[in-house]
């Protein structure tokens, strides 16, 4: 079994068949931060933190960059880094949301954004393709329309063969060892979200639109991880002084449905963090409170990892 990727710049770029970068600014497209020792199942994924804009999407764009930047997770995988020194790795996307979401199926694209025919494959119809928010997204914050001009199909395949499918297979490549050498493996997709929901309904005020929540955890309303894993993390958040919530108004997207199979050992849990307790949302400057939040999250992930292990043992004893 092999110990790992060798480093975090040739994992990313081997798969670059014709040997060069989608964009220069995307070399690599992502980065995969190993533990020096690896001594936990968790598996830590930031697909939406990434805030590394091509030059030739902002010229593409019809909105600014500051605007862009509505749709980041941003800082999420700051926040979680701290797992990778307990033992645990992480993956984050560097390239945006905006500008290819790793949250969706692989071909959810709207035919409406292209000049051209997408292939027979494609998911046209989803509803997430329907609200402008496929695998390439159509609009960011209140509905605003992110492109001047119709897009080539091709580019958009270049996209996902050379950004998305090598983040996913490595990822998933993360997910199989860590079943392989504990036994089991469990995926922690991090994300944020932002403090006011429903930012299009102006019909209501926006103290009644606050998400009571410091943190919401999916599970997929308990379909792709086991409840006593959520039900540790749930505690240990709490016990910290934290408001959660399961499942709304964030119950998991595709990350959560696809890689969550707890019935063949793998567990996938999304956490998504209340930006307006890290954050000033409209500067994106870090609050206050972010470094204590940040450590609070590894000692949660801590207290996860250690429970895990003791299971493992209490099994092994029990079976001899």
């Amino acid at each position: 079994m092999s110990s790992g990727p060798p480093g975090i710049r040739s994992q990313a770029t081997k798969y670059f068949a014709d040997g060069r970068p989608h964009e220069p600014e995307l070399d690599p497209p992502f980065d995969m931060i190993e533990p020096s020792v690896l001594a936990s199942p968790l598996v830590f994924s930031s697909p939406h933190s990434g805030a590394v804009y091509p030059r030739r999407f902002l010229a593409a764009a019809r909105l600014d960059a500051a605007t862009l930047r509505r749709s980041e997770d941003a800082y999420v995988d700051e926040l979680f880094a701290g797992v990778v020194a307990n033992g645990a790795p992480l993956i984050r996307a560097r390239f945006p949301r905006a500008y290819l979401d790793l949250n969706r199926e692989p071909y959810e694209l709207d035919p409406r954004m292209f000049d051209g025919r997408l292939p027979v494959y494609a998911n046209t119809r989803s509803v997430r393709v329907a609200g402008g928010l496929g695998t390439i997204a159509r609009v960011v914050g209140d509905s605003q329309e992110i492109y001047n001009e119709k897009l080539k199909p091709e580019e958009v395949l270049a996209r996902i063969d050379k950004l998305y499918k090598p983040y996913h297979r490595s990822l998933r490549m993360l997910l199989d060892r860590a079943q392989q050498r504990f036994g089991l493996a469990v995926l922690i997709d991090c994300h944020s979200m932002p403090s006011v929901s429903g930012a299009t309904m102006p019909d209501k005020d926006a103290s009644d639109r606050k998400i009571k929540a410091d943190f919401v955890l999916g599970d997929r309303y308990g379909t792709s991880c086991e409840t006593a894993l959520v039900d540790i993390v749930e505690y240990e958040l709490r016990r910290l002084g934290y408001a959660v919530m399961r499942n709304k108004p964030y119950a998991g997207g595709f990350i959560t449905e696809h890689y969550g199979d707890p019935a063949n050992h793998f567990h996938a849990l999304q956490i998504e963090v209340n930006r307006g307790i890290y954050m000033d949302e409209k500067t994106l400057d870090k609050a206050g409170r972010f470094e204590k939040i940040a450590v609070d999250l590894c000692a949660v992930a801590d207290q996860l990892a250690s429970l895990l292990a003791a299971r493992r043992d209490n099994e092994r004893a029990a079976a001899e």
